[in-house]
């Protein structure tokens, strides 16, 4: 049986205006600034006039640990937000924007799939409303000004050795990680080592994500420490005249995006962070403006829920002050028996044992999940290729761990395939049971914080850092950082720092390799293992098959 590729399928939607879409929501027309004519951002004044209306229900979605047998987080995420939309509960959908990195490289875009796609497809996958490039150009704005400060005098003192202000560009490229600028001669100003992170990984990506308006947002600019002095004193981008002019910038970035689902129904788009290497959540302001509009707003967080789901609780949550009503953990049985140690190429073969084996992932997620006070559902992706059998021991697996799944075939038949998961999650978001609570308090040492996550989350038997790096937090805790929870960076394929360590882990260490303050964000990145905050390219990039046809199409993005 041949089935339809998600770009096939998604050129050949009954779009509707994007004003359409936004009346769903009650968001007036003259509120909306269109980018065409199915995109739109929404107003910083309508957004305003919301305080004061009461939230709707708040239910995310997250998965497994990734695996290349794939799991459909976000086509569960939007399939659900569409069940959900058609028992008549009015829902909006709140997810991330793709990086231009991981489309042209191997991970592809972030917009759904089969019958459960965000549209417009190409375009959010591509340069969408232009946010992610407002953020390159906030951010490299503050480099320019630093080396050009530094140039003409450096009245401020900076050690040009203490820098800690990278550039970014929304590429993977591998050459760009350790570069040296101002080569060429005295008018070109000071030689001095550097690099470049992914856009992605930029401190402003994750403020603007944080941020609740334009106020928050220029203080959190002015907030973000750029280098240090001789006498270690930290020199900020308000000290640089900075932040007014990043904030211009991104103004317009500021405001959410709204597009539709296959079925017409809302979903915002805004903001992208990843979550191995930042936040991994979609943007506060969307979030919160979406559970103003609609009676349950379902959003996802990036990767498998040691990342994503865990700097949502901690991070996000945190810091919005909002909390989940209930969480659906995405697996599928092709990723239980890939953990289950089948290869990729047997993966269509009934193996009910390896399903089995493969599941103590799923279970660590679902006790981690429930830690956090959260009532938790499995939704199991279906493909075509899973055997009842195999379908039952994931059921039977998960009812042993105190949870439910259930089958979700949105990707095959779009909402109609999802209806029983999202009768259920209304249920349970209805029922108010849950009881959410941050893994940890502020006033937890910071290293403490970052045992705490490795030891309960990832399972790991100690975290090891040197003495530079515990002295490191002892010094920003001396400074008044102490209370900032951690986001840790680390491979997205495993509960350890080894990306080939699948299953359930236990028994390992949690190598801390560096530490960041991001002050303007609020929050201290701890990056372990070999993690690259600028990615590369695999040796066959998608971007080889990417291109227009005779018709002036785009083929190859999916």
């Amino acid at each position: 049986m041949t089935f339809k590729t998600d770009i096939q399928i998604a050129r050949e939607a009954n779009k509707k205006p994007i004003q359409e879409i936004g009346e769903k929501l009650g968001i007036p027309t003259d509120h909306l600034l269109p980018f065409g004519h199915d995109k739109a951002k929404v107003s910083a004044d309508f957004i305003k006039g919301l305080k004061g209306k009461t939230d709707g229900k708040l239910i995310l979605v997250t998965a497994i640990n990734p695996t290349p047998a794939g799991e459909g987080k976000t086509t569960t995420t939007v399939g659900l937000g569409d069940g959900l939309n058609r028992i008549g509960k009015k829902t909006a959908i709140c997810i991330r924007e793709a990086s231009l990195g991981p489309c042209f490289g191997m991970k592809g875009g972030a917009a759904g799939g089969g019958y459960a796609q965000v549209i417009p497809m190409e375009d959010m996958n591509l340069h969408f409303t232009g946010d992610f490039h407002a953020i390159t150009s906030a951010h490299n704005l503050l480099a320019a000004m630093i080396d050009n400060h530094i140039y003409w005098g450096n009245e401020l003192e900076i050690d040009e050795r203490r820098v800690v202000w990278r550039r970014v560009l929304d590429m993977n490229d591998r050459a760009l990680r350790d570069t040296v600028t101002s080569l060429g001669g005295i008018a070109n100003g000071f030689p001095r080592q550097t690099g470049f992170d992914i856009t992605v990984a930029s401190e402003v990506m994750a403020i603007l994500c944080l941020a609740t308006d334009l106020k928050d947002l220029e203080k959190r600019l002015g907030d973000i420490i750029v280098a240090y002095r001789r006498d270690r004193t930290p020199v900020y981008a308000r000290d640089l005249k900075a932040d007014g002019a990043m904030t211009v910038l991104l103004q317009q970035a500021m405001q959410p995006n709204i597009v539709q689902t296959l079925e017409n129904n809302p979903a915002f788009v805004h903001g992208g962070p990843f979550a191995n290497i930042a936040h991994g959540c979609n943007s506060v302001i969307a979030t919160t403006t979406a559970l103003k509009l609609a009676d349950y707003v379902v959003t996802e967080a990036g990767f498998g829920a040691d990342l994503g789901a865990e700097k949502f609780m901690n991070i996000k949550c945190r810091k919005a002050g909002i909390a989940p009503d209930c969480v659906v953990l995405v697996a599928t049985v092709r990723a239980m028996k890939m953990n289950g140690g089948v290869a990729k190429g047997d993966l269509g073969a009934e193996n009910v044992e390896a399903v089995e084996h493969g599941c103590s992932n799923l279970g660590r997620h679902i006790g981690n999940m429930k830690s956090f006070g959260v009532p938790v559902v499995v939704a199991i992706n279906h493909f075509t290729s899973d055997t009842d059998a195999e379908i039952q021991a994931v059921k039977d697996y998960v009812a042993s761990q105190g949870s439910e799944a259930i089958l979700c075939k949105h990707w095959e038949k779009g909402s109609a395939g999802i209806t029983e998961l999202a009768t259920r999650v209304a249920e349970i978001a209805d029922a108010g049971i849950s009881q959410f609570a941050p893994l940890y308090p502020d006033d937890l040492p910071l290293f403490e914080k970052i045992e705490r996550i490795a030891k309960s989350i990832y399972r790991a038997d100690e975290v090891l850092a040197d003495k530079k790096i515990r002295d490191q937090l002892r010094t920003w805790e001396d400074a008044g950082y102490g209370h900032l929870p951690i986001c840790m960076a680390k491979t997205q394929y495993s509960f350890s720092t080894d990306p080939d360590l699948r299953g359930a882990p236990v028994g390992h260490s949690v190598p801390v390799r560096e530490v960041r303050l991001a002050a303007g964000a609020g929050f201290i990145v701890a990056i372990c293992g070999e993690i690259m905050t600028m990615p590369g390219l695999p040796r066959v990039p998608s971007a080889e098959t990417i291109k227009l046809n005779p018709q002036g199409e785009i083929e190859g993005l999916f």
